[in-house]
């Protein structure tokens, strides 16, 4: 490639803020693989936020980038997949795309295609735009992908603040992540935390019923695992809590060992399980983390924490919960699903066609 900026380029990055910042311009935070893409002819290169090339794990996001970009650019976006069922994003269904097999790979892209959102132009043609202005940056996105077919687009954009806040509120509903905020005159700083991100803030009361140990030694947490109660009166693994100090992981070790159990009789008790039901022993070798051991000690299910999260991604916590506080005041059996709250769902083409 030959090209003003050639990968790899680590993407610019954004920083938590409570509220909806005034005075920019606001994008959708979709939840994707967040990429840049390189086109010079008839090479593309698809990059990841770890600089890793994806390219080869998704055929039909190149095809599309050689039929939609110019000749020669780079863009900034996100990779996702839909699910069309819902018209919504499936993030769990877009990370089963990375697979060593080729014919695998093959086989996801026609049964979960990919397509990409565009959100930032860094260069086109001979031309590095990297110095100037967001909002020129943004014009010239959106007049270069102006005959892009899908699924290739442009994510929606607004300066409006009230539109911003109805974007938060109801995109969420199809599986989106909040809200990113961009200053107009903002260039592209890689890897600089200069955009802002506002997401979505719940709590829940979950139960704990297991731990697994901290990688510094036998007598320290790594994390808490949390269950919630469903319909059926069954505990249901939904996520960790890990975010403590090297001081509460030997408290709160000391503190579990009292409850600890054996697997026998334990809602998760792997072996009693039908296959394919999801629980915490499940693959104890994460393909995410080659070789990190995902088992755990179990506890018996007595001990109620309240968490902070952002929002559910099928019947699990999409991110790893926050430790709020502890619960004595309630039961095990009150922790169940209906406590949690539920964006009115939205539809994803809708997100898409909003300008």
């Amino acid at each position: 490639m030959d090209l003003p900026i050639n990968p790899p380029v680590k993407p610019m990055l954004a920083k938590p803020v409570a509220d909806i910042p005034a005075g920019q311009l606001y994008e959708p935070k979709w939840d994707g693989f967040r990429s840049i893409i390189f086109r010079d002819g008839a090479e593309v290169e698809i990059g990841s936020r770890n600089e890793k090339p994806m390219t080869r794990y998704f055929p039909e996001v190149v095809e599309a980038v050689l039929a939609n970009f110019p000749a020669r650019a780079v863009i900034d976006g996100e990779i996702i997949v839909a699910d069309t069922g819902r018209n919504t994003l499936d993030f769990e269904a877009l990370q089963q795309r990375i697979h060593p097999a080729a014919s695998r790979v093959k086989l996801l892209s026609e049964q979960t295609p990919a397509g990409f959102v565009a959100f930032d132009l860094l260069a086109l043609g001979d031309e590095d735009l990297t110095t100037l202005p967001f909002a020129e940056r943004r014009a010239r996105l959106v007049e270069c992908l102006a005959d892009a077919k899908p699924p290739v687009y442009v994510t929606p954009a607004t300066d409006d603040l009230a539109t911003a806040r109805r974007w938060f509120a109801q995109f969420e509903g199809a599986g989106l992540d909040g809200l990113i905020a961009k200053g107009k005159e903002l260039g592209y700083e890689p890897d600089k935390r200069v955009m802002t991100k506002i997401k979505h803030k719940r709590t829940a009361d979950c139960v704990v019923a297991g731990y697994r140990v901290h990688k510094s030694g036998e007598n320290r947490i790594g994390s808490l695992l949390l269950g919630l109660y469903d319909e059926r009166d069954v505990l249901v693994s939904v996520g960790v809590i890990g975010s403590f100090s090297m001081a509460v992981r030997e408290e709160l070790f000391t503190e579990m060992q009292q409850l600890v159990t054996t697997f026998e009789g334990h809602p998760w008790n792997w072996a009693a399980h039908e296959q394919g039901e999801r629980t915490p022993r499940k693959n104890e070798v994460s393909r995410w983390n080659n070789g990190k051991d995902l088992s755990f000690v179990p506890l018996r299910p007595e001990r109620v924490v309240e968490v902070r999260y952002d929002y559910m991604e099928g019947l699990r916590f999409r991110h790893t919960a926050q430790f709020e506080r502890w619960r004595p005041d309630r039961e095990p059996a009150s922790c169940t699903y209906q406590q949690l709250e539920r964006p009115v769902r939205f539809q994803l083409a809708d997100v898409l066609t909003s300008h």
